[in-house]
């Protein structure tokens, strides 16, 4: 029988927020057996490239990456971000280890080709180092992975947060039996935006182009379900999207094929 690994995907306000991280990582220490951490920092990388004169472009969700962006995320996502969240797992008694996908080849991607939208220096995951992973997991080590990628010849790439959570997720499916779940700072998906009791507890794949064409689904939560819906049919037993908060109750809107 496959042993668990719940690997939790952060991102929004709470890797900037002292008080909401160290919630979250309290809940996420109480998580019983194996466990991987990958997080965002988009806030805090737009706040540093502002503060550097550089300015942010987004397109439904998605960053535009140019060199002097990649620079800025490169700092952010791989140093600021995931080395703090890493020393304050140190400090819960969590042996965590923080990764980009250029160490020990973790992720390997492809640069986005150019069509409708030129997205810079962004990739496409096409490889993820599962077994070297795995192997991190058995030891008892956390691995804290940035949304950083590469493409073997040198390239760093950015990578969304939700797509480097779910391409992980959907490499140890065969190792392990996963449960993805996505944290953010509201209590789930909401059918009305303004109202955080108004979660929808469950999504399936026919639900979601509905929901899509409606408006109650977009910006950057469309590709987020998209990669749990993608996680679903490569292997994953489940996957929730949930507050940062409710970790620890596991409340939120299940996804489901």
């Amino acid at each position: 029988m496959k042993q668990s690994l719940v690997i939790v995907k952060v991102g929004g306000k709470i890797v900037e927020q002292p008080e909401t991280l160290d919630r979250l990582l309290k809940d996420f220490k109480g998580i019983p057996g194996n466990k991987l951490l990958v997080h965002g920092g988009g806030r805090s990388a737009t706040a540093m490239a502002s503060r550097l004169g550089i300015e942010s472009k987004m397109v439904d969700g998605r960053r535009i990456t140019d060199a002097e962006m990649l620079d800025v995320v490169t700092m952010v996502y791989g140093g600021l971000v995931n080395k703090n969240i890493v020393a304050r797992l140190q400090a819960e008694g969590i042996n965590a280890i923080g990764l980009t996908g250029t160490d020990c080849n973790v992720m390997c991607s492809d640069k986005r080709p150019v069509k409708d939208i030129d997205y810079g220096f962004v990739g496409d995951v096409k490889s993820v180092n599962a077994v070297f992973l795995s192997s991190l997991i058995e030891q008892g080590i956390v691995p804290v992975l940035a949304p950083l990628t590469h493409d073997g010849k040198g390239q760093l790439l950015n990578t969304n947060a939700d797509t480097i959570a779910g391409e992980t997720a959907k490499a140890l499916a065969s190792m392990f039996k996963v449960t993805l779940i996505f944290c953010f700072e509201k209590p789930g998906v909401l059918l009305h935006e303004d109202d955080d009791n108004s979660v929808i507890p469950y999504i399936s794949y026919y639900d979601f182009p509905r929901l899509v064409q409606d408006g109650t689904i977009s910006g950057g939560m469309i590709p987020k379900i998209q990669n749990a819906f993608n996680a679903l049919q490569a292997g994953v037993s489940s996957v929730l999207i949930t507050q940062a908060e409710a970790l620890d109750k596991l409340t939120g809107t299940t996804i489901a094929l």
